[in-house]
């Protein structure tokens, strides 16, 4: 019982990593961008969509992507180009991407995937690693989604520290008008990190209606967008930190079920993970440092012609 709810964590807590890993991105280039919860439920119907009507589940994914993208390009354009106001954006972005996956999932209430694209995702053991004794079973035995979710969060780790476009890439979040000087493509880099933001949360999204629950309902996201931007606090903008995170809040938005037989209000169960991430906010607002500080030009719109 123990390995098969650890193992229920880690698929609980993939759309929140893809999620938190795209959000950390986005705003690694000095955007905050509240729309995380639009762009996985523009993911979600998208993925839906294509997987329905394919049966391919690489092409359901790649539209959930482009999708989550397409969204956040959106967003792009408004706070890059035309500077508006960044958490206004966000919540239109929010507000759009709920309405539209609602209209959009309509025709797909009551229709389920097919076989084959549901087998694709049946769990696949890691040989040698996945007979480590507890850990093995519940960490390398996930379907390959979940292992793309690991390496992703290591590459993005590796990127932001190790390679000279994720150092770039910080230079921007923190001064743009310094990294502009310094000859860097301050606009091109906020763009492109925005749309690869987008696509990652776009992403996490389809996870949640591809695979955790592979038939479409309104509205499937539940509240996890906004779950994932206390994330990116809550993991100090670390990729690393981020893996934790996530599977730490995946584990509180199950627990519900395995808490069930002890007569507690399922209402607070519910409420039990957005409890615990408003803690989250008020202690990292109370709790200040260098390692736990947003970059400096966060939601700071940006003027070349003020540098």
């Amino acid at each position: 019982m123990i390995t098969a709810f650890f193992t229920a964590v880690i698929i609980a807590g993939t759309p929140l990593l893809f999620a938190t890993l795209g959000e950390l991105i986005t705003e690694k280039a000095g955007h905050l961008n509240l729309g995380v919860e639009g762009m996985m439920l523009i993911g979600a119907v998208a993925g839906f969509g294509v997987g329905l009507y394919t049966s391919n589940p690489i092409f359901a994914m790649i539209a959930a992507m482009i999708a989550g993208a397409a969204s956040a390009l959106i967003y792009g354009f408004l706070t890059v180009t035309l500077r508006a106001n960044q958490v206004v954006s966000g919540l239109s972005l929010t507000i759009f991407g709920t309405g539209l996956s609602s209209y959009i999932g309509t025709a797909f209430v009551g229709q389920k995937l097919s076989e084959g694209i549901i087998n694709f995702y049946n769990p696949v053991a890691i040989p040698l690693l996945s007979e480590i004794p507890f850990i093995g079973q519940i960490v390398f035995n996930q379907d390959i989604f979940i292992y793309f979710g690991y390496l992703l969060a290591v590459l993005v780790g590796i990127y932001l520290y190790k390679t000279r476009l994720g150092q770039n890439l910080v230079a921007v979040g923190e001064n743009p008008a310094a990294a502009d000087a310094s000859g860097i493509n301050v606009n091109l880099y906020k763009y492109v990190h925005i749309l690869m933001g987008g696509a990652l949360c776009g992403l996490g999204g389809a996870y949640l209606s591809i695979v955790e629950v592979p038939q479409w309902q309104d509205n499937i996201t539940a509240g996890r967008g906004w779950i994932a931007i206390a994330l990116v606090i809550f993991c100090k903008w670390n990729p690393y930190k981020a893996l934790f995170g996530a599977y730490l809040f995946g584990g509180l938005s199950i627990i519900g079920f395995r808490l069930q037989q002890f007569n507690i209000s399922q209402n607070l169960l519910d409420m039990l993970p957005y409890l615990v991430t408003i803690i989250v906010l008020v202690l990292s607002s109370v709790k200040h440092s260098k390692e736990s500080a947003p970059p400096q030009g966060l939601s700071v719109p940006y003027f070349r012609e003020e540098r």
